[in-house]
């Protein structure tokens, strides 16, 4: 069984100051989670719509605790030699050639399946890893069913089989974040196995509150307008509507045109910073009215 980490966090609203800290704005339902993820050792399933803030949670987390971050990027196509380990064909190749007039394949063959030989990938680098850890699973909707089984297998006793070693028990339990964007369904076990948390776009106050966080050099008139202006955006029916992020780039782009106050004009010129299909592009110039 692996081994029990000293609790990380002592109370829901140190999460949350803690995150305030390092510039991420997290309400009661986002800290509340990581205490439980920390305090049950329970990895945690984030999921909404893409650029709300899923995988920055994992970096602030990292960053408020003095962590190392650690990285899966999923991707269609990956398996097990990418996410968790492979050994180094090439340097074992080559030990066996240096070796080849040795009488005993039995030592050749300890020597070549061993620490040295072994290239650890994101998922084995956090099980082993002696330092504090946060690893972030990124778009794990987008792998096959079948690495998903292994995430599972892993998450479920933080420990991995590597048949010429044999077991590697974790000595702490990392946080684990994991994030989807939804474009798959991701199966009833891998769910019940986490804690469940659904990030949405911000409400206005809150966006506009990120905005001056994130942006400090801007007025209180010019996040209150882009935040008002990027909410009426996102009632309509778009193919893909403005995430946070996209928000801070207008929020960005506004300062370095020195726009105090946004006008209908500026607004419709300044679209393509927000919007990124045309059709959208086109339906916001539309409908777009400026307070």
């Amino acid at each position: 069984m692996a081994a029990e980490v000293a609790n990380r966090f002592e109370s829901v609203q140190q999460v949350r100051d803690g995150l305030k800290s390092v510039n991420y704005l997290a309400d009661d339902g986002i800290s509340g989670v990581a205490f439980l993820a920390d305090r049950l050792g329970k990895p945690v399933l984030v999921e909404g719509p893409a650029g709300v803030g899923k995988t920055q949670l994992a970096k602030s987390i990292a960053e408020m605790t003095g962590s190392r971050l650690i990285r899966l990027q999923c991707y269609e196509g990956l398996d097990e030699s990418r996410a968790l380990y492979e050994w180094n064909y090439k340097k074992q190749l080559l030990r066996i050639q240096a070796d080849k007039n040795s009488d005993s394949w039995s030592e050749v063959h300890d020597d070549i399946f061993s620490e040295e030989f072994l290239l650890t990938r994101p998922l084995l680098e956090a099980i082993r890893a002696s330092d504090p850890v946060v690893l972030l699973i990124d778009e794990v909707d987008r792998v096959e069913v079948e690495t998903e089984a292994l995430l599972l297998e892993i998450l479920s006793d933080y420990q991995v089989s590597i048949p010429e070693l044999g077991t590697i028990e974790a000595t702490q339990i990392p946080l684990v974040f994991l994030t989807s964007n939804n474009t798959r369904e991701l199966s009833e076990a891998l769910k019940r196995r986490c804690l469940y948390l659904h990030v949405d776009y911000p409400t206005m106050e809150r966006e506009k509150e990120i905005v001056l966080t994130k942006v400090p050099e801007i007025t209180e008139h010019l996040a209150d307008q882009i935040a008002r202006i990027v909410r009426s955006i996102r009632m309509l029916d778009l193919k893909k509507s403005p995430s946070v992020s996209e928000t801070l780039d207008w929020a960005r782009t506004l300062l370095l045109l020195n726009i105090e106050t946004i006008d209908e004009a500026t607004a419709k010129e300044t679209l393509h910073i927000l919007l990124k299909y045309q059709t959208d592009i086109l339906k916001a110039t539309k409908e777009l009215s400026v307070e």
